[in-house]
């Protein structure tokens, strides 16, 4: 079979079995992914824009109820600034052997998709895994180092998220010193202890305390993520978080303690006094999740349906209507243990030109290429996007979590 037929019944193979189904394939685990809506835009020179309200209107008159024909205050024109976005490049490489290839476009559609299955599904988890983790935590970093032994690297508990080092082995990452201006070392990740919150590294030479860890050549190549957005005192999507009260974002301690219900409440009043009215969802660590399920049952009481034949416990979120709406607690592997997020997720949106694709940009109906060194072909998948927040005042960071 000539490489050009191969080719064309690979993609032909690929285009039936996968192309339209991707968004069925990704994994439920990835909450902020699916819950937080991708909308296509154009792009304006480098960047997307997208208009936002930061004041309102004053150009009112006061006027004594036996006044008449009097004279108006001058208008005084609500703040609306065009904020740009920058979406970022993410790009995934995996190979599909010239044997395995060989295989799979020999029979029908059901022998590509035996041959491919895994091959796709687990570009699926990696991709929208790194997507999870840069939408929580774009620009500022996958963990801070607490402590070093040899190439034994402890991350700080509050800085720790078991679902970022799983299945981390091999992975190539950055270290950097806590001002983020000094590159300690590029290393690799050869194992990783997530009871002990240990992760072992190829190299750790001049790694120190309070160092901080990024994928390989992703600082400065990120978009901001939910906890630099609402971290953000300075500017952002050009536009200054210091001028306008309502560009900044909120944040709660939990006092160096377990999270409760109540300080939950507490939290999310800061996000009402800048107009937030409407539901949240309220992302917390698996931890801080069982804290949260344990409290809650021990508030719950039972009416007169209650039956001691048939109790059910657990619960996958916790709901509760407080000032704002609906409350919704949602636990998520991804989540800092030191940290939860209020969320108005009718702010929040991915931008860009395309979301995850398997498809070559300006080559339709090319999925795979062939490798110039070895035996075997290339997939891709391919994203350009980035998270922006219409109103980063209407969302909440709790901080100073402590587990029990």
């Amino acid at each position: 079979m000539s490489a050009n037929n191969t080719f064309q019944s690979l993609n032909a193979l690929f285009k039936q079995v996968y192309a339209d189904k991707i968004q069925n394939l990704i994994p439920d685990g990835v909450k902020l992914y699916k819950m937080i809506e991708f909308q296509q835009k154009t792009k304006l020179g480098n960047s997307y824009n997208q208009p936002v309200i930061l004041g309102h209107e004053h150009g009112v008159t006061f006027a004594a109820s036996d006044d008449d024909a009097f004279a108006l205050n001058a208008a005084v024109a609500g703040a609306v600034k065009n904020a740009s976005i920058r979406g970022n490049p993410v790009v995934l490489r995996s190979v599909l052997g010239y044997k395995a290839a060989s295989s799979a476009i020999g029979g029908d559609q059901k022998a590509f998709m035996d041959a491919t299955k895994f091959l796709v599904a687990n570009m699926l988890r990696s991709i929208t895994k790194k997507l999870e983790i840069e939408l929580l935590y774009g620009q500022v970093g996958y963990g801070k180092v607490d402590s070093v032994s040899g190439t034994q690297l402890t991350i700080a508990a509050a800085e720790w998220a078991s679902g970022i080092w799983s299945g981390a082995e091999g992975m190539p990452v950055d270290i950097y010193s806590e001002d983020l201006t000094t590159l300690r070392v590029s290393t690799t990740v050869s194992s990783v202890d997530l009871d002990a919150k240990k992760v072992t590294v190829a190299d750790a030479t001049g790694v120190q305390a309070d160092d901080v860890i990024y994928h390989k050549g992703a600082k400065g190549n990120e978009f901001a993520g939910i906890h630099k957005i609402i971290t953000n005192t300075g500017s952002l999507f050009d536009i200054s978080a210091s001028q306008y009260s309502l560009w900044k974002g909120n944040e709660y301690s939990a006092g160096s303690a377990s999270l409760s219900l109540a300080k939950i409440e507490r939290a999310i009043a800061l996000a009402v006094a800048k107009g937030l009215d409407s539901d949240v969802t309220v992302l917390v660590s698996p931890k801080t999740w069982a804290d949260l399920l344990v409290e809650q049952a021990a508030l719950r009481k039972y009416d007169s349906s209650y039956s001691s034949a048939q109790v059910e416990a657990g619960a996958k979120s916790i709901k509760f209507y407080g000032q704002n709406g609906l409350v919704a607690i949602e636990p998520t592997i991804y989540c800092k243990e030191g940290y939860a997020y209020v969320l108005a997720m009718d702010t929040m949106m991915r931008v860009g030109s395309t979301d995850v694709t398997f498809k070559r940009p300006a080559m339709e109906g090319d999925f795979f290429r062939d490798l110039e060194a070895n035996a075997g072909y290339e997939l891709r998948a391919y994203t350009d996007q980035a998270l922006f927040c219409d109103a980063p005042g209407k969302n909440v960071l709790i901080s100073n979590i402590v587990n029990s």
